[in-house]
C-alpha cells in the first residue's frame, strides 16, 4: 500500500494494516527467479552447441596492401575488420589512380610481386629491379586526405606521401599512382552497401568484400589433380589456411571457433580473373585456374542472382567475437 493510501485512511479514522516482511522477501524472490530464467533461456542455446573440430590452422596471411604480396605470420589478432599483427593490419594500404579509384592485379597484374616485410613499425616494400621503401606504418595527419572508390563504394585514404608514389609509379610504369592508408576512425565500406541482399553487419577496409577468406589445403589439392598448370594458394589470396579435412568440407561451415575468435560464414567466395595472375611472374593468363573451376564448382541455380557464373572457391566470413588465433589452433565448427 502506498504512502498516500495509508494517509487517507488514518483521515477517515480507519485502521492502516502495515505490509506483511515476507511479503517484501516473497515479490523479490520472484523478482529474482524471473530474472535468472530469461538469464538461463538467453544464455541456453549457447550452452548447448557443440563443438566439432574439423581441422587445424596450417597458414595465417595478412595482406597489407591490396594485391600486393602476403606476409605469413604464426599468430595474430583478429579485429572486427580482420587479421593484424602489431600495426600490420589486413589490407588497409590501397594503391590508386590520381582520381581515387583502385588499382588492383586485375589491372596490373605485376603489383604481385610487390613483397612487404615489417620491422621498426614501418613497412618494407621490396619488389625486382627496384631500391626498397621503407614506410613508417603510421602517415602524419597533415598528409592529404583522398576520396577513393572501390567497386563503386566511397571510402577514404590518407596519403602516404610523393616518394611512396613515386616507388610504384616506377615500378609499374603506367600512369601516375598514389598508395593511401585507411586509419581506424574512418568508416569502412559497410556489408549493407556490400551486399544488400544478405543480412550482416560488419564494415571493412579495402578488401573485396569480407574481413576473412578462409580455404582449406584439401581443396587446393583437388584443383591440381583437375588442371595441367598447378595453382599455389597465393593464386587465391586467403586469411585462413586450415588442413586436416576433405576438400570442400568448407562448404558446410556456418559458424567455426577458432582460438578464441568465433567467426560466421557470409557466402562463398566467387573467384575473378585476380586468380588468374601468377604469383611468381606477374603475368596474367586469364583462362586458368577459372576454366577448370567453372567446370565443377559452379552454384546451385537458385543462387545464381547472387553469384553469376563466378565459380566458388573458398569462404568468406564476418568476425562475431574478437580475439586471437595462431598457426596450430584447432578449428571447431559450432553446432
Amino acid at each position: 500500500m502506498g504512502a498516500s493510501s495509508s494517509s487517507a485512511l488514518a483521515r477517515l479514522g480507519l485502521p492502516v494494516q502495515a505490509r506483511p516482511r515476507w511479503l517484501g522477501v516473497a515479490v523479490l524472490g520472484l523478482a529474482a527467479v524471473a530474472l535468472g530464467a530469461v538469464a538461463w533461456r538467453r544464455a541456453w542455446p549457447r550452452r548447448r552447441r557443440r563443438l566439432q573440430q574439423v581441422g587445424t590452422v596450417a597458414k595465417l596471411w595478412i595482406y597489407p596492401v591490396k594485391s600486393c604480396k602476403g606476409v605469413p605470420v604464426s599468430e595474430a589478432e583478429c579485429t572486427a575488420m580482420g587479421l593484424r599483427s602489431g600495426n600490420l593490419r589486413d589490407r588497409f594500404w590501397l594503391v590508386i589512380k590520381e582520381d581515387g579509384h583502385m588499382v588492383t592485379a586485375r589491372q596490373e597484374p605485376r603489383l604481385v610481386l610487390v613483397s612487404i616485410t615489417y620491422e621498426n613499425n614501418c613497412l618494407i616494400f621490396k619488389a625486382p629491379d627496384m631500391d626498397q621503401l621503407v614506410l613508417p606504418s603510421k602517415q602524419p595527419s597533415s598528409n592529404k586526405l583522398h576520396n577513393c572508390r572501390i567497386f563503386g563504394l566511397d571510402i577514404k585514404g590518407r596519403d602516404c606521401g610523393n616518394e611512396a608514389a613515386q616507388w610504384f609509379t616506377n615500378f609499374l610504369k603506367t600512369e601516375v599512382y598514389r598508395l593511401v592508408q585507411f586509419e581506424t576512425n574512418m568508416k569502412g565500406r559497410t556489408s549493407r552497401k556490400l551486399l544488400p541482399t544478405l543480412d550482416q553487419n560488419y564494415q571493412v577496409a579495402y578488401p573485396d568484400c569480407s574481413p576473412l577468406l578462409i580455404m582449406t589445403d584439401a581443396s587446393l589439392v583437388d584443383l591440381n589433380t583437375r588442371i595441367e598448370k598447378k595453382m599455389k594458394m597465393e593464386n587465391f589470396r586467403p586469411n585462413i589456411v586450415v588442413t586436416g579435412c576433405d576438400a570442400f568440407e568448407e562448404d558446410t561451415w556456418d559458424e567455426l571457433l577458432i582460438g578464441s575468435v568465433e567467426v560466421k560464414k557470409i557466402m562463398a567466395c566467387p573467384r575473378c580473373i585476380l586468380t588468374t595472375v601468377d604469383p611468381d611472374t606477374g603475368v596474367i593468363d586469364r583462362k586458368e585456374p577459372l576454366d577448370t573451376l567453372k567446370s565443377y564448382r559452379l552454384c546451385d541455380p537458385s543462387e545464381r542472382e547472387l553469384y553469376k557464373l563466378s565459380p566458388l572457391f573458398g569462404i568468406y566470413y564476418s568476425v562475431e567475437k574478437i580475439g586471437s588465433l595462431r598457426v596450430g589452433d584447432p578449428v571447431y565448427r559450432m553446432v
